[in-house]
């Protein structure tokens, strides 16, 4: 069985990933940097990445993190986490990167966030 594993999700024109596992220099990693880069290929601009079923992430995980958020940021798309567990959401504080992604409770909670008119 793998480590880590991501379903994909199409709602509200927003993609969601709902990943399960670990996200760990490897498999975790490589696995979220080839989807998300997919992705962004294709034009699709808005990302929740569900981390509910996530209890982990690795200083190579944290990397691919950022390096996804940069990289749909930069290109004007949006890119934001949810479901965050204790451990994870600790690791985003203890890094100060809690500052930088938008967090959300449920994927849900993402989803009607991103739909909303934006206000600007």
């Amino acid at each position: 069985m793998a480590s880590f594993t991501i379903d994909e999700e199409f709602r509200d024109g927003i993609h969601v990933l709902h990943a399960h596992g670990r996200i760990t220099l490897g498999e975790g990693a490589s696995s979220l940097r080839d989807t998300v880069r997919e992705l962004a290929d294709t034009g699709q601009a808005r990302i929740i990445l569900d981390l509910t079923d996530v209890a982990y992430v690795d200083s190579a995980g944290i990397g691919e993190l950022v390096s996804a958020y940069t990289s749909i940021t930069s290109g004007g798309g949006q890119f934001v986490l949810a479901g965050l567990q204790k451990r994870v959401s600790d690791l985003l504080q203890i890094t100060k990167l809690y500052t930088v992604f938008s967090v959300y409770r449920t994927a849900d909670e993402a989803i009607a966030a991103l739909s909303a008119p934006s206000t600007t």
